[in-house]
């Protein structure tokens, strides 16, 4: 974790996006969250949980949010993330839920915000068990240098929870707002489904 000072928070509505922010809060820094709209189809319900979360911990070193607009649809085509057809359901793996190229495309965008801030750390809230090659180490030192480069301004990339799961997180912070967080691949307006990859995992915690 970098000394106290202005760091820019990948944020998803998620449990860990919550949890990295607040740790970054509580050890002194002061936050911009930035939330990257793809056009995925539970983007409508996530914001909704997300702009609930900064609500509840607003403090005056939490920025406002910032969001970019990023569509991908001319990217990805018929993708059950953008189509709603055969999502992974909650038998399926976890590797079932990868979206092509996402850490690159979100840390793309968050990355030309913090070049126009003059921020230069940017926060991603990977766990442990995100089985992902965009979300190793190696890939995040990387993409630290190719920001760096690309902007011409000094950047790193970090992911604090890296080393942690899920119920590791939830027992070091036993005081998260759990229910203001929010993940599901096929919401029924602002509720999760119950059935899809992302809530059986949220069901393990219970």
């Amino acid at each position: 974790m970098p000394s106290p000072r202005r760091v820019c928070v990948l944020v998803s509505g998620g449990l860990d996006s919550l949890a990295l922010l607040l740790q970054l809060l509580r050890a002194g820094h002061r936050v911009l969250p930035v939330y990257v709209r793809f056009g995925l189809r539970w983007e409508a319900a996530e914001r909704y949980w997300l702009h609930r979360q900064l609500r509840q911990v607003r403090q005056p070193r939490l920025d406002a949010l910032h969001t970019v607009r990023l569509p991908v649809a001319a990217l990805y085509g018929a993708h059950w993330s953008l189509q709603g057809r055969y999502v992974p359901s909650h038998r399926s793996r976890d590797a079932a839920v990868y979206l092509p190229g996402r850490n690159l495309l979100l840390l793309t965008a968050a990355g030309l915000v913090c070049a126009q801030q003059g921020i230069g750390t940017l926060a991603v809230g990977t766990l442990r068990s995100n089985p992902f090659g965009d979300a190793s180490p190696g890939f995040f030192r990387a993409m630290g240098r190719c920001l760096t480069a690309a902007f011409q301004h000094p950047m790193r990339v970090i992911a604090p929870l890296r080393t942690m799961t899920k119920a590791q997180v939830l027992a070091a912070m036993p005081t998260l707002p759990v229910a203001l967080t929010f993940s599901c691949l096929a919401p029924r307006g602002r509720r999760a489904c119950g059935g899809c990859n992302k809530c059986a995992e949220r069901a393990r915690l219970a």
